[in-house]
């Protein structure tokens, strides 16, 4: 029995990427892995471009709300993934932190969100080879 992993995703306003990077890792690995998403600044609403591009992918989250990043999520994580939000996350030993430089989707339209959509769809496919391979269980 494998120990199932947990990913926390977090930038700025928990609004474009870490949102699309959550509903990527929920999408392909399913169960195998525990997800959360969170923003230092929160938005009131996930991005309507980003919305957008991802029901294109046939991944709704319209629903979503962005989170305020909590120590909790970080303890919690095994993984932790930053995406432009500097040095505000708190650091524990133990966790695997990285930072993924992607552009900010931010007041872009979906024309410019797609090609940020699909590089996180890329680094998520690879993310879930390397902690939750198929075929292994949780």
């Amino acid at each position: 029995m494998i120990d199932k992993k947990s990913v926390l995703f977090v930038c700025v306003h928990n609004a474009g990427r870490s949102q699309m990077a959550a509903a990527y890792l929920t999408h392909l690995a399913g169960d195998r892995v525990e997800v959360r998403s969170a923003g230092s600044a929160p938005a009131d609403s996930v991005n309507a471009a980003v919305v957008e591009a991802m029901l294109e992918e046939g991944i709704d989250i319209g629903a979503e709300v962005p989170k305020v990043l909590t120590t909790e999520a970080v303890e919690e994580s095994d993984v932790v993934i930053t995406m432009g939000c500097g040095d505000v996350c708190p650091v524990f030993p133990g966790k695997r932190y990285e930072d993924w430089q992607l552009a900010d989707p931010a007041g872009q339209g979906v024309e410019a969100v797609r090609p940020i959509r699909d590089e996180i769809r890329g680094r998520i496919e690879a993310l879930i080879a390397e902690i939750a391979p198929a075929g292994a269980t949780a």
